[in-house]
């Protein structure tokens, strides 16, 4: 959401949970081209992460498919051998993730970070990371749908867009904190009702958007 959101620490805890456990692999199993695939879709996470293009949220599932796709070839190499089978389904996998993190880079919606700390607005990034977290729940849960997950990602993209205008002049005023604490009130309650199953009321929340 802001360059505190979406830069080092972040970053670096992502690609430690996501990225620094390689599997060990049985001699001669090599899959040298899907290793190079999935090493360059982890790439492209880093760079959507440092971009903007992709949030938070959307990088913890995507580094959860990477380490799901990274067991799946454990297993697959743990006889010594890789059937052609086995080889496709990894390039499936691998070329769905791709295509995925390639969807969410070309998204138009995405959130430039200011070249500066302009401003700052620590307790509207703390909200917005605990709101993000919920998602993530929800989603894991099974409470809130690829499809319901994607929409409030690009809620998360719209107040962040908000925040990056109204530190562009290097002040945040009270009126915009109001604003984009009233945002994030509407995106967490929407969250709280999809987490209950309370989907009889997201007409309005989808209303007011």
């Amino acid at each position: 959401m802001t360059p505190k959101f979406f830069t080092t620490s972040l970053l670096a805890s992502a690609l430690f949970l996501g990225l620094g456990l390689a599997p060990v692999m049985a001699q001669g199993t090599n899959t040298p081209a899907i290793d190079r695939a999935q090493e360059a879709i982890s790439a492209r996470i880093q760079q959507g992460m440092a971009s903007g293009h992709i949030t938070p949220s959307e990088a913890r599932e995507l580094l959860r498919r990477d380490r799901d796709i990274d067991q799946r070839e454990s297993r697959f190499k743990a006889n010594g051998s890789t059937t052609p089978q086995e080889r496709q389904q990894l390039r499936a996998d691998v070329d769905s993730l791709g295509n995925e993190v390639e969807r969410l880079m070309m998204n138009n919606s995405y959130v430039q970070p200011p070249a500066n700390n302009a401003g700052t607005t620590t307790g509207i990034d703390n909200r917005q990371q605990n709101i993000s977290q919920r998602i993530d729940e929800g989603v894991r849960s099974g409470r809130i749908t690829q499809r319901e997950a994607r929409s409030l990602h690009r809620s998360e993209r719209e107040i962040a867009r908000h925040e990056v205008a109204y530190k562009r002049d290097g002040v945040v005023t009270p009126q915009e904190r109001r604003q984009l604490r009233e945002e994030l009130v509407r995106l967490n309650d929407e969250v709280n009702r999809m987490m209950r199953n309370d989907r009889g009321d997201r007409n309005s929340y989808n209303q007011q958007r």
